[in-house]
Parts: C-alpha cells; sequence; structure tokens
C-alpha cells in the first residue's frame, strides 16, 4: 500500500510517495517554498500544487506544525504564531483544494509514527517517547504503539531552569548560545531525567536534524530505566509519518510485537 506522505517546515513543504509495507520513499522527494506569510489560504494552494506534481489521487497525510485534533487546529502555528489557523478544519480545507481525503495530524507526533512503525521504536511495547529536535522541540507518546497525540513536551518547564524546555535545549539553542557538545549532551540528559520521571518510558528516541551527530551528544550514561537511541529515519522521518498517519491514523501496526 502507498500514501502521500506532506511534511510542512518552516521554509520548505516537502511530499513523496511511500511504500506503507517498508516505510521506504518510492518517488521522487519534491519541495517547495513554504510560503514567508504562512497564511491559511496560500499553504493550502502550495499544498494542492504539491499534490498536483505527484498526479495522485490517494490517501494523503499532512504533518502541521501545531497541536491537531480532529482534523482541527488547536494552537497557532509554532515559529509562525500567524493568525487565522486556530479552530480551522485543516483535513476539510486541505482535501477541498486537492480532492484527495487528506489527513492532518501534529508534525512530531508523524515524526514519532514513522520511528515507531518502521524505525528505532518497532516492536517496543509500553511507553516510548520521541523527540524532535529543531526550532522547538515536539514529542510523540505512544503506548504499545498506539499514539497518544499533541504532547507539547517543549512548553514544559525544568526545575533547574526557568524557562520552557525548548528555550533549553532545542537544537536551535546549541548555535545560538554557542554551546560545547558536551554542554549540549548536559542540558539534554537533564530533560531526559526529567522525561523519566513524569513519564516512565521504556524508550526514548531523539531525532530532529541535529540526531545525524547523535553520537556527539548523546550520553554513553543511560537513565535508571528507559533507553535513549537516535532516531533511525531523520529527515524522512515527517513524510513517512505522515503518510503513516493518512492511513492507520494513530494506531498501532499489526506486527507491532514482531
Amino acid at each position: 500500500m502507498q500514501a502521500l506522505g506532506i511534511d510542512i517546515g518552516g521554509s520548505g513543504i516537502k511530499g513523496a510517495l511511500v511504500d506503507l509495507d517498508s516505510g521506504e520513499l518510492v518517488s521522487e522527494r519534491i519541495r517547495i517554498e513554504t510560503p514567508s506569510s504562512f497564511h491559511i489560504e496560500e499553504v493550502t494552494r502550495t499544498i494542492a500544487t504539491l499534490v498536483s506534481e505527484f498526479d495522485y489521487s490517494g490517501n494523503v497525510g499532512v504533518g502541521f506544525p501545531a497541536a491537531v485534533a480532529g482534523g482541527v487546529v488547536l494552537t497557532p502555528p509554532t515559529a509562525h504564531h500567524v493568525a487565522g489557523w486556530v479552530d480551522q478544519s485543516v483535513n476539510e480545507r486541505f482535501s477541498r483544494a486537492t480532492g484527495c481525503e487528506v489527513t492532518v495530524l501534529n508534525d512530531a507526533d508523524a515524526a514519532g509514527l514513522a520511528e515507531i512503525h518502521f524505525g528505532a521504536g518497532r516492536g517496543v511495547s509500553g511507553v516510548v517517547i520521541t523527540v524532535t529536535l529543531g526550532t522547538g522541540v515536539g514529542a510523540g507518546l505512544f503506548m504499545d504503539g498506539k499514539l497518544v497525540p499533541n504532547l507539547e513536551i517543549g512548553k514544559i518547564f525544568l526545575a533547574s531552569h526557568d524557562d520552557v524546555v525548548e528555550q533549553y535545549m532545542a537544537g536551535r539553542i546549541k548555535k545560538e548560545h554557542g554551546l560545547k557538545w558536551y554542554e549540549y549532551r548536559e542540558r539534554l540528559h537533564e530533560f531526559c531525567e526529567h522525561v523519566e520521571q513524569v513519564f516512565s518510558p521504556q524508550l526514548i528516541i531523539i531525532g530532529g536534524g541535529i540526531s545525524k551527530k547523535h553520537h556527539k551528544f548523546i550520553s554513553e550514561d543511560q537513565l535508571k530505566r528507559a533507553r535513549i537511541v537516535p532516531a533511525e529515519l531523520r529527515n524522512q522521518a515527517g513524510i513517512v509519518g505522515a503518510a503513516a498517519g493518512a492511513v492507520w491514523g494513530g494506531s498501532a501496526r499489526t506486527d507491532i510485537n514482531k
């Protein structure tokens, strides 16, 4: 089975056809520049243009940078804060514009679905948390492979730091604050210790663009109970997970324990 996955990023809206048996891209990845205004009408037109590039008429999944429930946007888009998105049914809007059945989910949830179905979380039962380090800190929460959506983990406070997590250890913070890798590693480990205390996961998967250098900042000192591992799908996770969400929603695959 195939589906079209679309990942809406700050600078580019990217899409590809995905084989949902293997989790592999089976088409060229097409990228269109994200409208600088991020206005709802312009983004909708861009998605319709992207879908038309594939001459495609099946299920479409879209990873969107905000909390989304039932296809309705709950919070302003991350890093854009543009009016006009909250309370909009983007499932309906994008479906009308493309002529396809479109399922929209939070972008970090989409990346997490990819890791659970095809990557580092495949076959892991119990609680798994996927973390996406980028402009902010996104996360996916899974119980026995089933998604619990919209875990806004980047908005929580650390007791030792008087600000939200994404202002302390998002991927961009290393560059903005001129942190050495060991300093960034200490911040990430502190964050993971807090996640372990609050959620008691079996596994924490670290993804995002910075994860390609995971050997520099994932500590060899593991937590008391949870394992910390790098993501496997990296930059393809958003597209692959969006495609999976279009077909399976937040449900586990039937082979989750294989």
